[in-house]
């Protein structure tokens, strides 16, 4: 699985940040490591420099082998309550993804 980081301008993408987001998502998705065949992963901050509630934004797209991209975003506080959404967010869509396949 390659996993692709794109972040905007105001979050700052050094590589000890993305190996750190890299390792949960291998960790979280294993099971579907095999299936997956790129994860884009998404970082912004919505204000900017200004205050605000949950605005750090995750988005993250998987591309399934044979089938459609499926993506889901999370907004929260700060950057790692964003992703650990996301990556909530995309396990139950991926469970109930396969779940389907698999009852067909």
């Amino acid at each position: 699985m390659t996993i692709q980081f794109n972040t905007d301008n105001n979050i700052t993408g050094s590589e000890e940040f993305q190996e750190k987001i890299s390792e949960r998502l291998t960790h979280s998705l294993k099971k579907y490591g095999d299936k997956i065949t790129r994860l884009e992963v998404h970082i912004s901050d919505e204000n900017g420099s200004k205050f605000g509630e949950n605005d750090k934004r995750c988005m993250l797209e998987a591309r399934v082998a044979d089938l459609r991209p499926v993506a889901v975003t999370s907004f929260d506080n700060t950057i790692d309550q964003s992703v650990a959404g996301a990556i909530s967010k995309l396990t139950a869509l991926l469970d109930t993804t396969f779940g389907k396949m698999e009852k067909h």
